[in-house]
């Protein structure tokens, strides 16, 4: 007896020691091929959540092979985690709402593009800045006369893009700068800076904080433009807004306010004396809501209704008009989106401005605003664009003008480091309120883009502007430009 009892404690023994190989041996398994739904997990690798967010021993009869299978809901979790990308990563990371900026100083960018620049990281942001100088030549012509100018163009664009798991903010800049090398002509100068910061204040509600500030000349085409003047008035814009959008279920609603303030420079004349035209500075603030209903999610009709108000600077301009301006308007539209292959924007409404003069008439007109993007095809992709916007008069006893704008730009990829460009804008000032002839611009352009490599690239771009309005000579304007881009 004493020796049967023996061997089968023997017999127990070695029964525990095979089945604790087995086990060893299938944990590196384990580890490979089934990776915890929670990355941050320390403890055992077979535990699974409780309800109560702690740990308890799964079921053992859910095993394959002898090793236990994961549920469901793990599984979900682990794909959603390795689509965020969040496999890998701790804390509180793995709850991200933003996609994870792409690779920075690496050999991979975004979409696997060679020539994609990559960007510098700056602390928790990403910094994607481009320098670029060419030369231009203009022609205008301006009834049977003409003149021309070779000039030389520098600018710079670059964006400022935070990389958090929650809220974004971002920071876009442009600018050019010309000197004429021969020739004479108005220099164009440009510069635009906006910040947007989005924060994710919950699940449904959405805040956008925005700021800017602009700056270029007046074109000689512009119906407030100083007759005559060797430099027309420089304008400086700045803006500011603050929006939140919730979402109720099936019902999406919008509240906005906007502030935008103009300023504007000293016009030079053909005898180089100065224009003072600060009467022309002005603030204006605009309330807007909106409210629309998700047919579904990519097709969201909406009604949106706006009051803003306009206060100048000085209260009667030289003229002796007060201009300042209230202005009520109301749309309906649209919003869609098919993802990357089609979505935009795009509503119709009405909108009626009125002056404090009573000497200036109402201006009233049918608006139509929106943008839509259309990708037919990788590497082809459509811009549309309409503006309809009130503009205000510097002429005596005029109000101003209603402005209709439509833009496109169509770019299609030649080859992979060959990017063609094709744009056309066509302009139409409405002077219903005055005596002034309608006006007509009419704008084409093309363009290729040569990337030599991530880092480098090749522009060349030729338009034509053309300017009709009744009673005045057409305008006539050529411009050609070749360039080079330094980016990073």
């Amino acid at each position: 007896m004493d020796r049967g009892a023996g061997q089968l404690r023997l017999s127990r023994r070695l029964a525990g020691l095979l089945l604790a190989g087995t086990v060893l041996a299938s944990v590196p398994a384990l580890s490979q091929e089934q990776t915890p739904a929670d990355p941050t997990a320390l403890t055992d690798p077979f535990a699974v959540p409780a309800a109560d967010g702690g740990a308890e021993t799964p079921d053992t009869t859910t095993t394959t092979n002898g090793v236990p299978a994961l549920t469901d809901d793990q599984q979900d979790a682990l794909a959603n985690a390795a689509d965020d990308g969040a496999v890998g990563r701790t804390g509180s990371e793995t709850e991200r709402l933003n996609a994870p900026e792409g690779s920075v100083g690496g050999a991979r960018s975004a979409f696997g593009d060679p020539y994609e620049p990559t960007g510098i990281r700056l602390g928790s942001f990403v910094l994607r800045p481009s320098v670029s100088q060419g030369i231009g030549y203009e022609k205008t012509k301006v009834g049977p006369s003409s003149t021309s100018r070779t000039f030389s163009t520098t600018g710079f664009r670059g964006s400022l893009t935070s990389d958090w798991s929650r809220h974004q903010w971002t920071i876009d800049g442009e600018g050019v700068y010309q000197r004429n090398i021969s020739g004479v002509g108005e220099t164009e100068p440009e510069l635009r800076i906006n910040s947007d910061l989005r924060l994710d204040l919950s699940g449904n509600t959405i805040a956008n904080l925005t700021a800017g500030y602009s700056f270029e000349r007046e074109s000689n085409s512009d119906p407030n433009a100083t007759a005559g003047a060797s430099a027309q008035s420089g304008v400086h814009g700045f803006t500011g807004g603050a929006r939140v959008t919730r979402d109720f279920g099936l019902i999406r609603g919008t509240i906005g306010a906007d502030l935008q303030r103009e300023t504007f420079s000293s016009a030079t004349l053909a005898n180089g004396d100065k224009l003072i035209m600060s009467d022309r500075n002005y603030t204006e603030g605009t309330l807007t809501g909106r409210i629309g209903f998700e047919l579904s999610p990519a097709l969201i009709p909406y009604l949106e209704a706006s009051v803003g108000k306009s206060i100048y600077d000085d209260e009667h301009d030289q003229e002796g008009y007060a201009r300042s301006s209230s202005t009520l308007g109301g749309r309906a539209g649209v919003e869609i989106d098919l993802g990357e292959k089609l979505r935009g924007d795009l509503g119709v409404g009405f909108t009626r401005a009125t002056f404090e003069d009573s000497r200036l008439a109402a201006i009233e007109a049918v608006t139509i605003d929106g943008s839509v993007f259309w990708s037919p095809r990788r590497g082809t992709d459509l811009r549309l664009g309409l503006r309809s916007e009130i503009e205000p008069s510097t002429t005596a006893r005029e109000s101003g003008y209603v402005t209709y704008e439509t833009n496109a730009e169509l770019t299609h990829e030649l080859r992979d480091n060959l990017v063609a460009r094709l744009s056309g804008i066509y302009t139409w000032r409405d002077f219903r309120s005055s005596t002034s002839n309608d006006q007509y611009v009419y704008q084409i352009g093309t363009g290729l883009t040569w990337n030599l490599n991530r880092w480098l690239a090749m522009t060349g771009d030729v338009s034509y502007e053309l300017t009709r309005q009744s009673g005045t000579s057409d305008t006539g304007i050529t411009r050609a430009g070749i360039g080079l881009v330094l980016r990073r």
